[in-house]
């Protein structure tokens, strides 16, 4: 077993989760720009709800699967309020401080759940798929 220090998650497939990352974000920000982003479904309906659960996921697997520096709540907080002014700047979508609170709070919820118990599942992911995996 890999044992956590200040430049290592500990997790075995730390790599792989921080890719499955930056795709998350990836999506987020294909989510902002495009014009008409694909409908949510209805429970899902509210647009705020949608921005603080993106952003808690994002916030939460950043948190999980880097080492946890001041970087990453920042970067987290940068992309919400860029990408929503890059919205009202291109004139594709509507500019809406409200969202860049809502991005704000699901960022606060991320870093709240990393440190829960509910906020280890990805090491016991992780750490699952090592035990089945290794050869």
């Amino acid at each position: 077993m890999t044992h956590k220090t200040s430049f290592s998650t500990g997790l075995k497939y730390e790599k792989f989760w921080q890719a499955i990352g930056w795709m998350m974000v990836a999506i987020v920000v294909w989510l902002s720009i495009t014009p008409s982003p694909p409908q949510m479904p209805s429970f899902f309906g509210w647009d705020k709800a949608q921005h603080v659960t993106a952003y808690a996921g994002l916030m939460y697997w950043f948190g999980m699967s880097h080492v946890r520096r001041w970087r990453w709540p920042i970067f987290m907080v940068t992309l919400g309020i860029g990408l929503e002014i890059v919205q009202g700047v291109s004139g594709l979508r509507s500019y809406d401080p409200y969202d860049m609170l809502a991005n704000f709070i699901g960022v606060v919820i991320g870093l709240f759940v990393m440190d829960t118990r509910i906020g280890h599942w990805l090491a016991v992911v992780d750490h699952f798929l090592a035990d089945r995996l290794s050869l």
